[in-house]
């Protein structure tokens, strides 16, 4: 098994058809790819609906960190404290 302490590594994601890079920690990756897959979304639709959610918040963070806040929100804490506010989309072309 790999350490999780790992440093940033960036990775490429689509946001409204505009190429971006996040530059997360594999454990976060990791996570992000198995929270999109459970919830039947593309990883960047997952990214999209976080990063809509982000700029609607009053102090707004850079787009990692706010994958990081996700995750710690909705899929660290149990399911009885975090809730889920972004539901399925219907599936992409």
């Amino acid at each position: 098994m790999e350490t999780p302490y790992h440093p940033p590594k960036k990775y490429s994601v689509r946001i409204e058809g505009h190429r971006t890079s996040v530059s997360l920690e594999p454990v976060f990756w990791d996570l992000l790819r198995r929270a999109a897959a459970r919830r039947g979304l593309a990883v960047n639709t997952l990214v999209a609906s976080i990063d809509a959610e982000r700029i609607r918040s009053d102090t707004p963070p850079g787009l990692a960190g706010a994958i990081r806040v996700w995750l710690a929100t909705h899929e660290l804490q149990p399911a009885s404290k975090g809730g889920d506010r972004i539901a399925p989309a219907a599936p992409e072309d």
